[in-house]
């Protein structure tokens, strides 16, 4: 590659100015060639990019690649992907299931691998973290118990972090930042000479935003999921995106059983026998009549 042409990441943008993380070389404020817009094409946080630097000393430059996607979310906006990690609190505040089934589902629908972490373990009741695991484990997903305050499970997480570009995602108030400071001494730094490049106005903590743990590991902090926006969800779609019906809904007596009123469900006969959870069960319903009644005002 020519001298003034480097190879970074985006890890933010505001306002038309993209910061790319350049390997061993620091971040560089940029903008996009016009060649993007006129193809319709906007540069995203997690973009694989080579820019061309015009002024060295100041960190300033041009994007003028964006290399193909692996994927990418619509909200928040970002693409490379690897996996998710949703980070609630055991304790204060009490995990809200509902929104993390809402996550989850939001994962599945876009084939992106998810981790659950359950921060603050250090005061929580033992029955309750117990109850906890099997629900998630038992519907297939990975499970982390963690407490970023004595850094118990933060090797474990970082170990899963690994190579990877990761989504950090969760509800405020769940020690997400002190554990993202629990992983890397670097995270302050590093977003502290991004908002020192951009400013620390109030707008800033409302877009995403990504920072190195090392060499070939990112994460993405994001500032939530809020909206939990899935374009193309439909109440028949929903199924899919509950690991744990899998082994169930082709049993069914019938073919398109939505698993909620219907006779020899196989699923509900799978949550008799514990094989499913209540409370998934009864997001699940919530979640399908909320599509439905969506559904229902737009026809």
């Amino acid at each position: 590659m020519e001298d003034n042409k480097l190879k970074g990441k985006i890890i933010k943008g505001i306002a038309g100015f993209y910061y790319i993380d350049v390997p061993e070389n620091g971040i560089f404020e940029c903008k996009a060639k016009g060649l993007f817009r006129n193809k319709g094409i906007k540069p995203l946080v997690g973009d694989n990019v080579i820019i061309d630097v015009i002024d060295p000393e100041n960190k300033k430059g041009n994007i003028i690649t964006i290399e193909e996607r692996k994927n990418e979310l619509i909200r928040p906006a970002v693409s490379n992907i690897d996996q998710a990690m949703l980070v609630f609190a055991l304790k204060k505040p009490n995990p809200n299931l509902n929104l993390l089934d809402k996550f989850l589902v939001m994962m599945e629908f876009q084939n992106i691998d998810t981790i659950i972490c359950f921060n603050k373990l250090d005061i929580a009741d033992d029955e309750f973290v117990n109850h906890l695991t099997e629900i998630y484990t038992k519907a297939g997903y990975k499970v982390i118990l963690a407490s970023a305050t004595n850094e118990h499970g933060i090797d474990e997480v970082r170990k899963i972090l690994k190579n990877k570009t990761t989504v950090f995602a969760g509800p405020s108030g769940v020690g997400k930042s002190s554990m993202l400071n629990a992983l890397t001494k670097d995270y302050t730094m590093e977003t502290g000479s991004v908002s020192e490049k951009i400013g620390r106005g109030k707008h800033t903590t409302r877009h995403s935003q990504i920072f190195r743990i090392d060499e070939n590991s990112y994460v993405f902090d994001t500032p939530g999921f809020s909206s939990l926006f899935v374009p193309g969800m439909t109440k028949e779609k929903l199924e899919d995106c509950f690991p744990e019906f899998a082994h169930h809904k082709n049993s069914c007596r019938f073919v398109g059983c939505a698993h909620v009123n219907e006779p020899d469900c196989a699923v509900k006969e799978a949550l008799e026998q514990n094989n499913i959870s209540d409370s998934r069960y009864e997001n699940y319903k919530l979640m399908y009549n909320e599509l439905k009644e969506k559904e229902t005002r737009y026809d």
